[in-house]
This record gives structure tokens, sequence and C-alpha cells, in this order.
């Protein structure tokens, strides 16, 4: 019997389909008796999961781990679990124990690791286990030599081909609770239609997962999976997380045929440079799908710094404003994330950025920003180079990546950074809260009316006279009106 876990995603306990969970669970299908316990869905996470294992006989458990809220969860909840249930194999996957293997291994909670996308690797474990097998040359896997007690970590497997995977089991979790009112619909759902990325940014921890691999579902596929979560479970709407929903233009365009009868919202990640080559007719096709908005990447508001994150050559800051322009012409809404910070010149980075994202908002007042600072990944390439070289390190264990200090750094809010001062830090959201006023997001469906206006007009006079320090009034605003940023912002 094998138990499946996921770990709290955020002090709200959202609830967003486990999807990752529900990639293993199609793979073991058949094969083994499993159950999937939400962390975000239940009180107490190690009451859940005691009561689940002691029931079943769990003799297996999977964890799928993010840095963050995830990680501040999964640490003592798998020492707990250790203590309680001596035999029982622990087996971390996803993005954490992808990044820091070394560093999990190290503890005595966790057995195993598997990096990258899992699911067969995961399959594999799990028949060798219960053959009594040792694991040795499943791919992607992670462990320590049972006779030297050496930490061993296998080379990563080829992304799978996922039209080659069964479809989700949603019959293993409470679909229901897992819908959510959004600007899209009333019944907002998630679907993970690709696998990876084939680009290599080199800021990116999707590089570390898939090192450029990528597999996407036929837009045949991924048009059945919407008609599914549309007549068996009444959705309304759906976003699409996977790393880049938009890298073939022909998929997409058939995707968008195949749906466009189904009157629902929907929403993606992209790449500015892939989507700007993207024909008119595509673009049509697209809005009158449904799609409501489109995540990109368009991280900085000069081509030395896109170079330097390996978008350069493919990508210039200019294309985000021409690509904010054209989504402005077909009514489809530009949601673009910048990494504030950077080193070596993490001032100058933010000044320049900050004077990009006031001549996007010209463009498109539309436009959708999100803020984060920059925070190095375990990824050889410049940018660490440069950290590194300013005395930045990665925590050692796993007791340290769960303290306050880095917990914040997981959020991508840390100030405690070598080239970045709270003085900076400052700066940046003071900016980010007088635009977020000035130009209130369109996803907050509660904000209507007075409201919107109130706080527009109280933020538009600062915005327009570029007057951001100390904002107190917009502070004493937000409790008379709460208003939503958006959602991934890092701070």
């Amino acid at each position: 019997m094998i138990t499946l876990y996921n770990p709290q995603s955020s002090t709200a306990r959202k609830p967003i389909l486990p999807m990752s969970l529900l990639a293993v669970g199609a793979a073991i299908e058949g094969q083994h008796e499993y159950r999937i316990v939400d962390g975000n869905l239940v009180e107490d996470g190690y009451s859940a999961l005691e009561e689940t294992i002691t029931e079943s006989g769990s003799e297996l458990l999977g964890m799928t781990v993010m840095p963050g809220p995830q990680l501040a969860e999964a640490v003592p909840l798998s020492r707990r679990l250790k203590k309680r249930f001596p035999n029982l194999k622990i087996v971390w996957g996803g993005y954490f124990p992808t990044l820091h293997a070394p560093v999990v291994l190290q503890s005595d909670c966790v057995d195993y690791v598997v990096r990258g996308h899992n699911e067969l690797s995961f399959s594999g474990l799990a028949n060798d286990l219960q053959r009594d097998n040792v694991p040795a040359d499943l791919a992607g896997l992670g462990f320590r030599d049972p006779l030297t007690g050496n930490i061993r970590l296998n080379a990563l497997g080829n992304v799978p081909d996922i039209n080659t995977l069964p479809m989700f089991p949603y019959h293993r979790v409470d679909m229901q609770r897992y819908f959510r009112p959004t600007f899209m619909g009333q019944r907002t759902i998630s679907h993970h239609s690709s696998y990876g990325c084939p680009f290599l940014c080199n800021f990116c921890a999707v590089v570390n997962m898939v090192g450029g691999r990528y597999s996407a579902e036929t837009a045949e596929r991924t048009a059945a999976v919407v008609g599914r979560l549309i007549d068996e479970y009444g959705a309304d709407s759906v976003e699409f997380h996977d790393n880049n929903f938009f890298v073939k233009e022909s998929r997409i365009s058939e995707f968008c045929e195949r749906i466009i009868d189904r009157k629902i919202g929907w929403w993606g990640y992209g790449r500015i440079d892939t989507l700007q080559k993207f024909s008119d007719h595509t673009w049509r096709l697209m809005r009158d799908s449904g799609l409501k908005m489109i995540f990109m990447g368009a991280e900085a508001g000069s081509d030395e710094v896109l170079s330097r994150m390996n978008k350069g050559g493919r990508q210039t800051a200019d294309q985000a404003l021409t690509i904010a322009e054209r989504m402005r012409r077909f009514g489809i809404v530009p949601e673009m994330s910048f990494i504030l910070g950077n080193p070596p010149e993490p001032a100058a980075d933010v000044e320049r950025t900050i004077r990009f994202i006031r001549r996007l908002k010209h463009v498109n007042p539309a436009t959708e920003i999100i803020f984060y600072l920059y925070s190095p990944v375990p990824q050889a390439g410049s940018m660490l180079t440069e950290a590194e070289a300013s005395g930045f390190a990665f925590p050692k264990s796993l007791d340290d990546w769960v303290s306050a200090k880095w917990q914040e750094f997981s959020h991508h809010r840390s100030a405690d950074l070598p080239w970045l001062d709270a003085g900076l830090k400052r700066r940046i959201k003071n900016f980010q809260r007088v635009m977020h006023a000035a130009y209130p997001t369109t996803t907050d469906h509660r904000l209507t009316g007075l409201a919107r206006s109130t706080l527009r007009a109280m933020g538009m006079w600062r915005y327009r006279l570029g007057l951001y320090a100390f904002p107190i009034e917009l502070k004493v605003l937000e409790r008379v009106f709460p208003y939503q940023r958006p959602e991934v912002s890092g701070f």
C-alpha cells in the first residue's frame, strides 16, 4: 500500500489540484493500491497521515515538496512519521529534492529522492521495494548507499512522452473541493498539458528538472481533458500551469479550434518571443476560444540583463512592449513578471526596470505586473556565479532551509541577500504598492465600483508624479478596501 501526500502549500491552505500526485497515481494505477492525502484539505497533516498509514498499512510514503511552505511542513512531518513508523520508506519528489538532493539525503528522515519528472521512476521504485529488490539504477533516483553510506544520485532520465501516460485519476481526489471563482469564471480548475520547457534560462529551476527537454499533449488530448473537466465536473474555466504552454503555434491553434464552442475561459504561461511569432489568425482563435490572460516572463527592462539570464538573443525588452500592444488589440490581458535587484548592480537594475514598467503601462495599461526579487538557483550560469561572488551560499541542512530567513528566500522576498539592502527592497515595495493602486488587477472580481475608483484615484496622483516613498495613505486604504495583488507577487 502506498500513500501520496501533498504538503500544505500556503498559509491559507488554498486548494489547488495536486497534479503532481495525480501524475504519479496515474503511473501506478492498477499496479499498486494507493491513497492521496492533500495537506491543503485536512486540518492536521500528521494526524491525517498517521490515520491513513495505520489503517491502510502503507509501507511507502511519497511526498511532493516545493521550497517554501511545503518544505516547512515536510521536514518535521517526515521526522515525526519516521519515528512513529520506523519501517516506512519515505520518498521526496518535486522541485526541492531535485535542486537540493544531497541536503535532503543527509537527513535521517528521507530514504529516497526522485529528481525530475518522476512518475516512471517512482513506479519502478515501488515495484522494486515490493519485490524486496535493492533499487539502484532507476533514472533520477537518489539514495544513501546501504554499504558505504555515501549519497548516490543517478542521472536524470528523459522527460516521458506525456501522450503515452495514462490520464489523471481524478476519481482519487474530491474534485469538487478544487473549484474556485476567478476572473475567468465561477468554477475554475487547473491542468498541466505538457512537461518541461525547451529553453534554458539560467535563473529558472525548471532547467534542473528537465534540462531543456519538453513533451506536450496533442491538441486533441488536451481538448479532451478540458471536455472531461466541463462535462463530468462542471468546470467553466481552466488554468494551464504548464511551464510553457505556447511552445508550438500549430498545437495551440488546433486546440483553440477544438474548444471554441465550449465557451470557457482559460489562462496559461508563455514566452514573449514565441508568442510574437504567432499569426493574427492564431491570436483571433485564442481570443475567440476564451483566452483571457497570458503569463509571460518579461523579467528585465534591459537587453544586457536578459542576455545574462540566457534569454537574450531570443527575447528583447522591446518585444515586451510590442506584445503588450498586440494583446491590447486582441483584448487579451498580458501578465508579465519582472525579476528585480539582479547582481552585480542591483540598484541600477531596479531603476531601469521601474522606468521600463512605466513604458509598458503606457503602451497597455491593462498589463498585469508581477514582482520578484532575484533568488539564485543551483544551476551553472553567470547569475549564480555573480551571486556567489557577493558571498551568497545555499544552506547545508534541512534545519537551515526551514528557518525564517530561508523561508523568506523561498518566497522571493528576502532582503537578507549580500547584494540587496533593505532600502532598495523598500524602494521596490513602495513602487509596487503605488502602481497596483493606480492600476488595480483585473483578476480581483471583488473590487468593484467605489472601491476600485477610490483606489485608482489615490494611487494615480503618486504614480503620475513618480512619488513612491512613504505611501502611508495607501496602506490605510488597504485596510478600508482590501484588494488583491497579483497572486504570485514576491512580497
